[in-house]
């Protein structure tokens, strides 16, 4: 009887499957190649900004559009420091605005807050409903009856006019109190056995603990007091309480026109404190979304 010798299979390693390693590094290969993707464009109309702000005033918007300044104008830099419109006095507004709106808003927010998560009362949820359907109200809806208001109590044309609207945030306080509701009860507990009043649990426990969720909400608050355009143009019109957003107006005449390397320089300049506030806080930015990643 005839033996049959078994040959070794062959393996053709260019149709072999592909290990579950080499899988995940394609996929990553692939995600990787959408976020730069998705970075580049989103980086590309700062990047834009940014040369246009050192070009003659001619080569702005000139066609072909060259990438590189030739040559370097930092003259508009100086221009838009020091010139008729200083940049220096609408930074000077903008700042007391956005630090005033930024503090009040996490002192009457975080009050508020504690309230609704900690303190138990007749009406509690139905009273915070109420609270946060204000949020589908639109802003500009409520435009000119603080137009109206303000001119009355003679503070139309001043700072309080921005400061005072910021300082009560229906979205602030339903951030902070769903924070605040994930802190266990017995550490508050435990506090009033040892004889804590509310203000010291509030004071001395929660806020400690919430410090992530507080430096996030001050960046928001920062970023929307320091971008808002439509408030200061409805309550200002002297030239020396103008804020960033409405300063960079000074820079178009009256027919329309405008000096684009001059507005260039300026928004570039302004991202500055935006940048600046977000490094000087990322480290808590980040731990209060890892935090609600664990908790969702």
């Amino acid at each position: 009887m005839a033996s049959h010798i078994e040959r070794p299979t062959v393996i053709n390693r260019r149709h072999a499957p592909l290990s579950y390693r080499q899988r995940q590094r394609i996929q990553w290969i692939i995600i990787g190649a959408f976020m730069w993707t998705l970075a580049i464009l989103f980086v590309l109309p700062f990047a834009w900004m940014l040369i246009s702000s050192l070009k003659r005033e001619i080569d702005v918007f000139s066609f072909p559009m060259k990438w590189l300044p030739d040559p370097i104008v930092w003259q508009n830099y100086l221009t838009v420091w020091t010139g008729d419109h200083p940049l220096t006095l609408y930074f000077g507004n903008s700042i007391i605005v956005a630090v005033a709106r930024v503090v009040g808003e996490l002192l009457t927010a975080s009050l508020a807050a504690y309230g609704f998560a900690r303190l138990r009362f007749r009406g509690r949820d139905v009273l915070f409903l109420f609270y946060i359907s204000t949020l589908i109200i639109p802003g500009q809806l409520l435009l000119v009856p603080r137009f109206l208001m303000f001119q009355q109590m003679g503070l139309y044309d001043t700072l309080w006019a921005l400061i005072l609207p910021g300082i009560f945030t229906a979205l602030g306080t339903f951030l902070l109190r769903q924070f605040f509701i994930t802190i266990p009860q017995e550490l508050s507990d435990a506090a009033r056995i040892d004889g804590a009043s509310e203000w010291r649990i509030y004071w001395r426990i929660i806020l400690p603990l919430a410090k992530p969720v507080l430096a996030s909400l001050a960046i928001l608050a920062f970023v929307w007091s320091w971008n808002d355009y439509e408030t200061p143009l409805i309550m200002l019109t002297s030239e020396h309480n103008f804020t960033i957003p409405l300063g960079l107006t000074s820079y178009m005449d009256e027919s329309g026109g405008f000096t684009a390397s001059l507005i260039m320089a300026g928004a570039t300049s302004s991202l500055l404190p935006i940048i600046a506030v977000f490094l000087f806080m990322q480290r808590q930015f980040i731990q209060a979304l890892a935090r609600s990643g664990l908790k969702g």
